[in-house]
């Protein structure tokens, strides 16, 4: 019988019954316990309001710093305070903020919940890529080269400045027979690019381009762009008016676009939460949201915290989406394989 005994709980006793028990014991204990949902109400409270901000983030009025932009911005990052309320709230042995929290984690499931699963595919007939390369980057040479390995038909750069641009045109040469650069951006394809041509996003200096890719599955009208910088000040806020009406200006033109098949690639400095876009988010698609795994943020490379680098389309289908590795920037690339061809299997 003592052998037995042994072998059902091991030699430490912690077996199955010993754990149950330990289970039951606090249950009963918590059962018992007249204060368990007077407790914690701050805890409560606090999860109750991290769920609110979630849920109406979209009524945070830009107003007042543009709190709203900001918040949206960073909004997956309001998940991290769940763990933190869910022990506090054991420690603290409250039942109404353990629901609380609880319910504050199902909200936060159902905003990301999706992009925590893989959607990537297999198929697909093109691939994109984009990089802000950073003016400041100290080897745009190796930079090319790593972004050119991607594998991308279609490369996109942003932040070029002149005296870099000789530099990356010889680096990518052999890998993209055309290219153009316009302003400050610039697009590298191995298939002809025709109407190439600025687009005006009111800056008074070039940092949009549009070009047609003649693609092997039919033609796609190609955006690059980089909106203005946005910064976080004391005083001011979220200082963003400036790419708030570049957004807009980007969104008119596409909207306007005569093609069917649309990418817009580039640094947008902003995410797809941000109210401020929604003249380019409203008829666009991210690939990463759409056919990534994960959030895929590109910013800052040291430490990504948000997806300001886009990959977007219109009537063409995401396949799959990911980031790819460090360069000299301060972004990571972006790349994307989509199917232009709705007919392909």
């Amino acid at each position: 019988m003592a052998q037995a005994y042994m072998t059902e709980t091991g030699s430490d006793g912690r077996g199955p019954e010993r754990r149950e028990s330990r289970i039951r014991r606090l249950l009963d204990g918590w059962r018992a316990d007249r204060g368990i949902w007077r407790r914690g109400l701050v805890l409560a409270a606090l999860a109750l309001l991290l769920a609110l901000v979630m849920l109406a983030h979209g009524r945070i009025p830009n107003r007042i710093g543009n709190l709203g932009s900001l918040t949206e911005t960073f909004l997956p990052w309001l998940g991290v305070f769940i763990p933190v309320l869910l022990v506090l709230a054991f420690v603290r042995r409250s039942a109404s903020a353990l629901i609380a929290v609880l319910l504050t984690g199902a909200v936060w499931l159902n905003l990301f919940g999706g992009l925590l699963t893989d959607k990537t595919g297999a198929a697909g007939d093109l691939t994109v890529a984009t990089h802000n390369v950073n003016a400041d980057n100290p080897d745009p040479s190796g930079t090319a080269r790593a972004v050119a390995a991607s594998g991308a038909d279609v490369l996109a750069l942003e932040e070029l400045t002149a005296s870099a641009v000789p530099v990356y045109e010889k680096a990518l040469a052999s890998t993209y027979k055309y290219h153009s650069v316009q302003g400050t951006v610039g697009l590298w394809s191995k298939y002809p690019l025709g109407d190439v041509r600025p687009v005006d996003i009111k800056l008074g200096w070039t940092r949009a381009m549009r070009a047609t890719v003649a693609a092997p599955a039919g033609p796609v009208a190609v955006y690059v762009a980089h909106l203005p910088s946005v910064r976080v000040k004391m005083k001011a806020g979220f200082t963003a008016r400036q790419r708030d009406k570049s957004a807009n200006a980007l969104g008119e033109e596409i909207a306007d676009e005569s093609l069917e098949r649309v990418v817009l690639l580039g640094d947008l400095n902003g995410t797809m939460n941000d109210r401020a876009l929604n003249a380019v988010t409203s008829q666009m698609r991210s690939t990463q949201g759409a056919a990534g795994s994960g959030f895929g943020f590109s910013w800052p490379a040291s430490f990504p915290m948000a997806r300001i680098d886009q990959i977007m389309v219109k009537g063409i289908e995401p396949v799959t989406s990911w980031t790819l590795p460090s360069t000299g920037s301060d972004h990571l690339p972006v790349a994307a394989r989509v199917k232009v061809d709705a007919t392909a299997s």
